[in-house]
């Protein structure tokens, strides 16, 4: 598909799935570029960890936080303050729980920015570190969940943070819910009562996505029922889109198991617990098609949608016969290696695969696929047929992107990646904090998918997660993940959140 056949076809697409509303003249130049990227097979990235700053704001060195500490490595220009760390006090009284992970921002009182954090707290039953009351809790027994922090702009400090939802567990990311109301967060575990893990038989079903209003204060938390018609699976990410409500779920269940992209057609968008329809996506002419390794870049791929059954089902282990995935992809859903970050943009849905690619790792899976650095793919809905799945940008080595996690679309219309380095055998060094073993990074891509290195971390080897921009776009937030596992006293100051301001308009993001 040529660039100009492209831009038609989006722009019929947009259209008419938004009415007489049509895409601005900022999007259709974002649309252009990628897909002159995609037709030119060129989204395979830079061969050197040094070439990746020339796309981006120059070369990254050390700076401080305001409390004088080398959290971050930056360009020159950008500076941030660190708050929110594990096991600090926050304004309802509790300690900050731990695994700081998926993370979404928006308005908040008095001039703020409001910030909805997940915890990917991975403690056994009754041993978790997000604490409230029973009766708040979906599961008494589960100790993950959401905290809410709203900071100041231009005080650069954090107002108050308290929890917001209690009794879900592995929190790890999710998603801006329909017309901005709120947070969709994902438990990305299918632990329940008759799991064979002991670790993992909680007294009640999980693997479910929760709704977290935006407007949840301090005083407001309360028991929170899953979207179970959302489906039940290891969920990673949600992507709405904003023209008509459809909820596009990742799934992580963790190297070696089948791994799929879904959507959720919602019976009523602002009310997602009314039930809908989960559907799984395949491509046409090609059933159950392994998308793992030996995909094209620029190659637009129709696809159809598969639904699923049973969207609740029982879970024994967590490649259950009776899985969500296992169902779909028995229909002729696509097979992908643990999708994680998900994102709307201008129509397009963005999504990464963590370990997909032809160049290796040098992990191998139990059933013998050989991991890769990372893919990025994009997939565009079309009313009339069931869309189109594009390889957007594929990593040809770990110093140019090593295993994406979450992801935003910035606001010039670049991607920015977290990476959560999963490769052991890949030992991920970085001269500017020569003692880590596996350093982990932001990694940009601009509009016209070049790579660049616009954060480091070199505090330690935590992944970073939860990029999001504030809605005037000045400010980006993310988080050092920290521990997933023991208490918030045992892994004081081990993660936080981290909010960067500089000067954006000189570069890509």
């Amino acid at each position: 598909m040529t660039a100009m056949d492209r831009r038609t076809f989006l722009g019929v697409g947009a259209t008419a799935a938004a009415g007489s509303t049509m895409l601005s003249a900022v999007a259709l130049e974002r649309l252009t570029a990628r897909s002159a990227l995609a037709a030119s097979g060129s989204g395979r990235g830079l061969k050197a960890r040094a070439a990746t700053s020339e796309a981006g704001y120059g070369p990254v060195a050390p700076v401080k936080d305001q409390r004088g500490v080398e959290v971050l490595a930056l360009p020159a220009g950008f500076s941030y303050v660190t708050f929110g760390h594990i096991g600090g006090r926050m304004s309802d009284g509790r300690p900050t729980p731990l695994a700081l992970d998926g993370m979404a921002a928006f308005a908040g009182p008095d001039g703020t920015v409001r910030l909805i954090r997940n915890h990917e707290d991975r403690n056994p039953p009754g041993e978790g570190s997000l604490r409230a009351p029973f009766r708040h809790k979906y599961d008494r027994q589960a100790g993950g969940g959401t905290t809410t922090l709203d900071f100041n702009p231009r005080t650069r400090r954090l107002v108050r943070s308290f929890v917001s939802l209690a009794g879900s567990v592995v929190n790890c990311a999710g998603g801006i819910a329909y017309g901005r109301r709120g947070w969709i967060t994902c438990e990305e575990t299918v632990a329940g009562p008759n799991h064979t893990r002991e670790d993992l038989r909680f007294p009640r079903r999980h693997g479910y996505c929760y709704f977290v209003p935006v407007d949840r204060g301090p005083a407001d938390l309360r028991r929170t029922a899953p979207l179970r018609a959302m489906g039940r699976f290891a969920h990673e990410a949600v992507a709405v889109d904003q023209r008509t409500g459809i909820v596009y779920q990742t799934e992580d269940p963790g190297s070696g198991l089948g791994a799929g992209f879904y959507r959720f057609l919602p019976k009523n968008p602002e009310k997602l617990e009314a039930g809908g329809r989960l559907q799984i996506l395949g491509v046409r002419g090609a059933p159950q098609r392994d998308m793992r390794k030996g995909q094209t870049p620029g190659d637009a791929l129709a696809v159809e949608w598969f639904d699923i059954d049973e969207p609740d089902p029982e879970y024994t282990a967590d490649n259950d016969p009776r899985g969500v995935f296992n169902q779909g992809h028995g229909k002729g859903g696509a097979l992908f290696n643990r999708l994680e970050g998900c994102w709307y943009d201008e129509g397009s849905i963005f999504f990464v695969s963590t370990s997909g690619g032809d160049a290796e790792n040098g992990d191998v899976n139990s059933d013998g696929y050989r991991e890769g650095f990372g893919q990025v793919w994009e997939y565009r809905p079309h009313p009339r047929h069931g869309g189109r799945l594009t390889l957007w940008f594929e990593s040809p080595d770990g110093g140019v992107l090593d295993s994406p996690d979450n992801l935003t679309v910035t606001p010039r219309g670049g991607l920015l990646l977290c990476e959560d380095d999963a490769s052991t055998r890949y030992v991920d060094t970085h001269p500017l904090r020569p003692g880590l073993g596996h350093v982990n990074r932001l990694i940009g891509l601009s509009v016209a998918g070049d790579p660049f290195e616009f954060a480091v971390n070199i505090f330690s080897e935590s992944e970073l997660a939860g990029a999001c921009f504030s809605p005037n776009g000045r400010w980006l937030f993310f988080n050092v993940f920290g521990a997933s596992e023991g208490t918030p006293s045992e892994n004081l100051g081990g993660g936080m959140t981290c909010a960067v301001t500089g000067p954006w308009a000189q570069g890509p993001l």
